[in-house]
């Protein structure tokens, strides 16, 4: 009789103590993300392949053939290294939940982005939509307020050492929908 009086009080603490080392290994598992943190390389800047140059102002990391990337839990920070004297260094700090992020460059140039995290980690999608001055046709001394929207998806390599950015673009300047492929190779 006494041997089932331990018995069940045990059991009970036993199973207790499994279930909490199982959802604490869980949760672990869950906040563990593949990390896009590095100094990255590509041959040519993601703005370039959908044609899109004229959309970013200088210094901008859709310009950049190099970005050096630092991620933390709820941001991300994209640098564009001064790759030549006559361009800006540009850092851009995006917050992974969601929210907007915004830059300012004025006199109507402007970037507005979002950053989500799949649950994996290992894709992050960027939608921005940059807003910048562009001379209307056949009046240059007229400016107008143009757009673009691009959606980039990001997909690090099992490996860790490539990241693949499919971008789709929209603008009020041209018709239609652009779509193109960059690859950024790890260089540290």
């Amino acid at each position: 009789m006494r041997n089932k009086t331990y018995f069940f009080p045990s059991v009970i603490i036993l199973l207790t103590v499994v279930f909490y080392f199982t959802v604490e290994a869980q949760q672990k598992n869950i906040t563990f993300r593949t990390k896009f943190s590095g100094e990255w390389k590509s041959k040519e800047p993601i703005s370039i392949g959908g044609n899109i140059f004229c959309s970013y102002m200088d210094g901008d990391r859709m310009n950049s053939k190099t970005m050096k990337i630092v991620e933390d839990q709820n941001f991300l920070t994209i640098e564009n290294p001064k790759s030549n004297p006559n361009t800006n260094k540009s850092r851009e700090k995006l917050i992974i939940d969601g929210k907007e992020s915004r830059i300012n460059h004025g006199q109507g140039n402007e970037k507005k982005s979002t950053v989500k995290l799949s649950a994996d980690g290992k894709t992050m999608t960027i939608k921005s939509i940059v807003y910048f001055m562009t001379a209307t046709p056949y009046h240059v001394n007229v400016m107008k307020k143009a757009f673009t929207n691009v959606t980039e998806v990001w997909k690090l390599s099992h490996d860790g050492k490539s990241i693949t950015v499919q971008s789709i673009a929209k603008s009020n300047i041209w018709g239609g929908e652009r779509s193109w492929k960059t690859v950024f190779y790890k260089t540290n």
